[in-house]
């Protein structure tokens, strides 16, 4: 056997099997080369701080639909860096969720958001008193744009200023959500956000119930929201005490009174309306066909006012509820009111509230004769010794019940 043949062969397939090792390396590393990173996904991408941004992520993510409630609220509290609320785990599939005063603030708030996009059983939600600002505003409003289902919100006490009250007005206007009240009280909104809302409201029907309670609207944003309610189809009830409305303010809302259609309840207590106020109210009282409760307590009207509210009652037939209390009138006053009611025989009044007022016997007597008229009406006054008590309605007899 001729050895040197064999290792002239050998040497030859180990050449041959270099060579064919070396081409499929080569071939390895181009494939390695023409081939592409993954695409990288979108949320996993750090982006920059934005609300709007980061609900769109969460409306976009497979996750939304995927995964149970809590895993999409767990993660967006990691997305946003805030503890997650046990109660809001907890209450997911109920109707209320009362988050008042647990202290959100702007991230909690979004996190909240970010998780009811999807949330389907919760019609009504309350947040008042977290320090959601402008930015946890913004992160309400983007949620309700995808949320069809809550109806009721409440963001009072909000630190909301000028800067929320446009972005939830510009929501307000688009008209499009299921959302029909909507609590905003002691949000520092002055006479500069009436007319975001005078022009978001002249349009809007979907809203019911509004509260614009506790703020800083003076007698400008008074007019502005008069003029409101004189092209508004929807609101049924209004909350705007603890203003500071005035005259100019009492007049151009009794003004819309009188050609407003759908306004059933309105609070404008602790307005400083005046008596001249109290006489716009009692011309507005005789043409105003839908109006059934009124809150006019401690707006200044003394006797005159009292008398000249009267005479507004005298024709109108819809109110039911009167409340008047923290006034200066006397008892002369609040006479001439329950015997204005006692001339009209088509009043619906059932409560009349002068809690203040301390009366006399001969008050007391005159009223035997307004209950025989409207048996259903109760009055509450003040006794002469300064305690609270009501009238219990008979047509016959006068019973007085003390309660303080």
């Amino acid at each position: 056997m001729d050895y040197d043949d064999d290792d002239d062969d050998v040497a030859e397939r180990k050449q041959d099997e270099g060579d064919q090792q070396a081409e499929k390396s080569d071939s390895d590393e181009d494939i390695i080369c023409v081939v592409e990173p993954p695409a990288v996904i979108e949320k996993d991408k750090v982006q920059p701080e934005s609300y709007e941004t980061d609900l769109e992520i969460e409306v976009d993510s497979e996750k939304t639909f995927t995964t149970g409630q809590e895993d999409v609220y767990l993660e967006a509290c990691k997305l946003v860096g805030v503890i997650p609320v046990s109660y809001f785990i907890r209450n997911m599939e109920e109707t209320h969720m009362n988050l008042n005063h647990h202290g959100l603030g702007p991230k909690g708030t979004k996190a909240i958001a970010i998780a009811l996009v999807s949330n389907t059983t919760i019609t009504r939600l309350e947040l008042e008193d977290n320090w959601i600002l402008e930015e946890g505003a913004l992160a309400l409003m983007q949620m309700l744009h995808e949320n069809y289902y809550i109806q009721e919100l409440n963001i009072s006490n909000n630190h909301l200023d000028s800067p929320g009250a446009k972005i939830i007005t510009d929501f307000l206007l688009e008209n499009t959500s299921s959302l029909w009240s909507i609590q905003l009280a002691g949000n520092n909104f002055n006479d500069d956000t009436a007319q975001m809302f005078c022009n978001a409201l002249m349009s809007n029907y979907q809203i019911k119930v509004l509260d614009l309670s506790h703020n800083e609207f003076s007698e400008k944003g008074g007019e502005q929201l008069g003029h409101m309610l004189v092209l508004n189809e929807g609101l049924q009830t209004l909350n705007l005490s603890w203003n500071q409305l005035n005259l100019k303010g009492a007049l151009s809302l009794c003004h819309s009174l009188r050609v407003n259609v759908t306004l059933k309840i309105l609070d404008v207590s602790w307005n400083a309306f005046g008596n001249e106020g109290a006489q716009a109210l009692g011309d507005a009282l005789k043409v105003n066909s839908t109006l059934s409760y009124l809150d006019i307590s401690n707006n200044h009207l003394n006797n005159e006012g009292a008398i000249k509210l009267g005479k507004g009652l005298e024709l109108n037939e819809t109110l039911r509820i009167l409340k008047m209390s923290q006034n200066p009138m006397t008892v002369e006053g609040a006479l001439s009111l329950v015997l204005s009611v006692k001339k009209n025989t088509k009043s619906r009044l059932e409560e009349i509230n002068i809690s203040n007022v301390l009366v006399t016997e001969e008050f007391v007597k005159q009223l035997d004769g307004v209950f025989f008229i409207h048996p259903e009406l109760d009055v509450i006054y003040g006794e002469v010794a300064g305690t609270v008590c009501k009238s219990v309605k008979s047509p016959l007899a006068l019973t007085v019940i003390k309660v303080g």
